[in-house]
Order: C-alpha cells, then sequence, then structure tokens
C-alpha cells in the first residue's frame, strides 16, 4: 500500500521522519514584528527566540492555504492521512479540508484522503503519525486506519509546561497584571489539552515541580501506559525534555519514548524553554 503521511508544521518530527519518504509536513508562517518566516526545514530556532525576544509585539502564525496542502496531495501514494492542528486553535484543519474538497473535484475520488484534526499540537500529532504509520505498515484497510487514528486520537493526553506567559498576554489571553505576578512568583501552569482547548489544570512553583506535577497528573488520568507511546517535544531545552522522560519512566513503563525538538509554531507557543508531553 502506497500511503502518505502529511502534518502541518506543528508536526514535531523527528530526524527519522524527516528521512522517511512517508512523511511530508505543510509549513505555516510565522511573523515577528513585520518580517514573516516560512516554518519550513529552513527554521533556525536559534535565531527565532532570539528575534522574538528582541521584539515587543507577539510572534504570530497564520495556516497553510488550501493550495499548499492541495500540492501535497499531488503525489503518488494511493492513501493519504493528514494531522493538523486542533481546529479550536487554528484554521490548519479547515485548509486541509477545503484541499481534499479541491483535489477530488479536479481528480475525482482516484485516491483516500483523510484529515485528522489531532485536538492536539506539536508531540500529539507526532504520536497520531506514528500510530498511523504503524497501522499502515500492517497494510489494513484505509477505513480500518481511519477508525483506529481517529479512537487513538480521542485517548491521547497532551499536557505542556510553558517556557513564558509573556506570549498569552500579548494575545489577551490573560491579563499582563496576572502574567507579571505569576512570573514574579516563579509560578508555572501545568496546562493540557481537553477536546481541542488549552486548560490550565494545575500549577506549582518553578520548573521541576511543575513538571513532576505535570507528569504525576498525566499519568494518573491515563492509568495503563503500557501500551502507549511517551513522546517529549521541547523548545530549544533537551535536559528538561530527559528529565521529563526519566520522571515518567520511574512511575510508568511505555512502549516507545521519543524526544523531540520544536519547529517554529510550537517554539512560539510553548516559548523557549517549554515542554509538551504526549502519551
Amino acid at each position: 500500500m502506497k500511503y502518505r503521511i502529511i502534518g502541518d508544521s506543528c508536526f514535531d518530527w523527528t530526524e527519522k521522519e524527516k528521512a522517511d519518504p512517508h512523511f511530508a509536513v505543510v509549513p505555516l508562517m510565522l511573523q515577528i514584528g513585520e518580517e514573516h518566516i516560512v516554518d519550513d526545514d529552513t527554521f533556525d530556532q536559534k535565531s527565532f527566540l532570539q528575534k522574538v525576544r528582541e521584539c515587543p509585539t507577539a510572534p504570530k502564525t497564520a495556516c497553510p492555504s488550501p493550495a499548499l496542502f492541495k500540492e501535497a496531495y499531488e503525489c503518488d501514494a494511493d492513501n493519504i492521512f493528514v494531522i493538523t492542528l486542533s481546529g479550536k486553535l487554528s484554521g490548519s484543519y479547515n485548509s486541509a479540508v477545503v484541499a481534499k474538497q479541491m483535489y477530488e473535484e479536479e481528480h475525482g475520488p482516484v485516491k483516500n484522503i483523510h484529515v485528522v484534526d489531532s485536538k492536539s499540537a506539536s508531540s500529539g500529532e507526532l504520536n497520531i503519525g506514528l500510530f498511523i504509520q504503524e497501522l499502515c505498515e500492517q497494510d489494513l484497510p484505509f477505513d480500518e486506519i481511519v477508525a483506529q487514528a481517529e479512537a487513538y486520537r480521542d485517548s491521547m493526553e497532551t499536557w505542556f509546561v510553558l517556557g513564558t506567559l509573556d506570549h498569552l498576554w500579548k494575545n489577551g489571553r490573560i491579563t499582563r497584571f496576572s502574567a507579571a505576578a505569576l512570573t514574579a512568583l516563579n509560578i508555572k501552569p501545568v496546562m493540557c489539552a481537553e477536546d481541542g482547548e488549552i486548560i490550565k489544570i494545575s500549577q506549582d512553583r518553578g520548573y521541576d515541580r511543575a513538571l513532576k506535577k505535570m507528569v504525576k497528573l498525566a499519568v494518573a488520568k491515563v492509568g495503563e501506559t503500557a501500551s502507549r507511546r511517551l513522546i517529549i517535544s521541547h523548545v530549544n531545552c533537551p535536559e528538561r525534555a530527559e528529565f521529563v522522560k526519566k520522571m515518567a519512566l520511574e512511575i510508568a513503563s511505555f512502549k516507545d519514548t521519543v524526544i523531540t525538538d520544536t519547529q517554529g509554531v510550537a517554539t512560539i507557543y510553548a516559548a523557549d524553554g517549554g515542554i509538551i508531553m504526549t502519551m
């Protein structure tokens, strides 16, 4: 079966997936001040983070156009699985769906295309993609893969601790006073994705305490973990990602663990030092 797994650029893949022709990514656009940056393989995280620190306004993102997704569908794969950012956080999902309609209007139903709203981001998108690849390699029917992928998405847990709250208040999500107060007290919120929306679950003082709380809460909510894959995305902090992995393996077992650095989109929203964990 010829298959292709396509993510938007919040699909924070590792070097292994980048080298695998079964995977492809459609980039979002990043904006810092008046500068526009394509979130593709030319993305330079360190340079980008420096520009973010120097810019007085919040960085922004723009989802890919349907034309870009449609171009990605013009491949030799018979079965195409598209994984996007949560539809409640980005227009990427809608663009991918419109692109499917455009492709089928032009070519007819010559291939199977399914768009998965990850209801997550970053490590969550990668987690779904790796699960779909496992099913494709078993040569399962397309419809069965779709059904299993959607069920897997719904059972998945995505948790995170942000590097900074600055982008939240700059985008009007919290008041500047709240952000400043939490920062001054060194309080780090522990958040998770719930049906595609970001919600705060808890908080603690300092990164290490917040990360420990995140791991314990996530494992407790999931319950059985041995059949799950643990994926940790980090923003420029590999040592912190290893710390989270170590804590998770001390209290639970997983069939696999993956650590990956973020591309541009997750770098913006998780911020320098941020951690995103999916299981």
